[in-house]
């Protein structure tokens, strides 16, 4: 087949452009900027195009799949439906895929990468051989969002923006927790809710819901067709996770415990499944840690994807655990406006109560096809840092705050780089 990708410079898209070109199809596909993600596609053999354009779809392409962050009047759609060729969104593709294997889906709020990974790489220690779509980079992946198995069994992140997880067909469900997330798509906590209980529903007879007894929201059902299996930072395995884990946190145990609930579904012995959680590394801006230097001046720095009020605590909570005798600063790039706007409290909250010794609040990441003008003036950095009222909390630019810390910062000291946009850059600036 010749299948073609609009916008496959996401983590989702080009994680699906793997699996194609890995059953062996001509793949080809288009974004509007070239990343890293493009140049390693298209180093594997996939034919990219850096614009937009009719010109990129042909008339004899069996399949476009475009992103969800693709407009409706996008030129290569338009083209695509002009031609009547079969043109699906990246869901409704990867919905097609679920159906063709025994899927284990994880969905949450936050942690669902860190659990796909997890779990993905204890099934292959434990010989499953499972085919992982994520939306990270694995080191053992290939330090890449795919990996192709020749197994029955497909691991996949489902995220549940624009409601894209309804169009998947698993046969296991991990909910990590459900929390206010992705409100300018859903509005209310209520609708977020009720799109993971239409998601959950979708189990089979046999199949089997995951979920984490800690979250601020537990679905119940009555009369449900499929098992349910609980997990919590109360029971005593999360002690021995806790002690075996390389990645810090609660969270991080919380997340070990769901894929410890799904190895024994599969009947995979705690033996292996304890061994391969120890293993454990981490993933691509999911607490990342590396050594750094400013002039002579050594520090750590931790990238890290948090951009949701219960993440970055979770991480800064994570960072005072692991290092608590050291100062720790923090980088934090709010991601959206709109996503600000709805959580203006929670972030305030957050920053005002966590033990961190220094932050800078950088500007808001814009996100494309996703903001409201009204919103963009309503809300800015400078805005919550004046709401949050810390002496040791600071707003800067993100030139200004980078010549800040590097004057500041002391040889030994911590710093966290956050968000989900391009703050990750500054990573490789020290």
């Amino acid at each position: 087949m010749k299948i073609h990708l609009i916008g496959i410079g996401g983590i989702g898209v080009s994680a699906l452009a793997q699996y194609y070109l890995s059953k062996g199809h001509e793949v080809s596909g288009s974004d509007l900027v070239a990343c890293e993600i493009t140049d390693f596609l298209k180093n594997k053999g996939v034919k990219i195009f850096i614009v937009n354009s009719t010109e990129n779809i042909k008339q004899d392409l069996d399949l476009v799949v475009y992103s969800p962050a693709v407009k409706k009047d996008n030129p290569e759609l338009l083209q695509a439906k002009s031609y009547k060729l079969k043109a699906i969104s990246y869901p409704e593709a990867l919905g097609e895929l679920t159906k063709e294997y025994y899927t284990i889906a994880v969905a949450g709020a936050h942690g669902k990468s860190t659990t796909t990974s997890m779990l993905g790489l204890l099934m292959e220690m434990a010989g499953l051989d499972p085919t992982v779509i994520v939306g990270t980079k694995v080191k053992e992946f290939g330090d890449t969002n795919f990996r192709e198995g020749k197994s029955k069994f497909l691991v996949i992140e489902a995220c549940e923006y624009d409601s894209s997880f309804l169009k998947y067909s698993p046969n296991i469900i991990i909910i990590t927790n459900v929390d206010k997330e992705h409100l300018d798509f859903f509005k209310t906590f209520a609708n977020v809710k009720k799109a993971f209980r239409d998601f959950i529903v979708r189990l089979p007879k046999d199949g089997f819901l995951i979920f984490n007894q800690d979250s601020k929201y537990i679905p119940k059902f009555k009369n449900q067709k499929f098992k349910t299996v609980g997990y919590s930072l109360k029971q005593k395995d999360s002690k021995e996770l806790k002690n075996i884990l390389k990645v810090p946190g609660q969270h991080n145990v919380s997340n070990a415990l769901a894929v410890l609930q799904v190895a024994r579904i599969l009947g995979v012995p705690d033996k292996i499944s304890f061994k391969s959680l120890s293993k454990f590394s981490g993933t691509w801006r999911r607490f990342e840690i590396k050594q750094g230097k400013v002039g002579t001046k050594k520090v750590t720095v931790i990238s890290d994807y948090g951009h949701h009020p219960s993440e970055i605590l979770a991480t800064l909570k994570a960072t005072r655990e692991k290092y608590p005798n050291k100062k720790i600063w923090c980088v934090f790039q709010p991601h959206q406006h709109q996503r600000t706007y709805y959580l203006f409290n929670d972030f305030v909250k957050v920053f005002r109560n966590v033990k961190i010794d220094y932050t800078i609040i950088t500007d808001i990441y814009d996100v494309a096809g996703r903001e409201v003008k009204k919103i963009n003036r309503d809300v800015s950095s400078e805005k919550l840092v004046n709401k949050i009222k810390k002496e040791n909390i600071k707003y800067f630019p993100i030139d200004e705050a980078e010549k800040f810390i590097k004057t500041k910062i002391k040889s030994g000291d911590i710093l966290v780089v956050m968000g989900a946009g391009d703050i990750y850059k500054l990573v490789d600036r020290f």
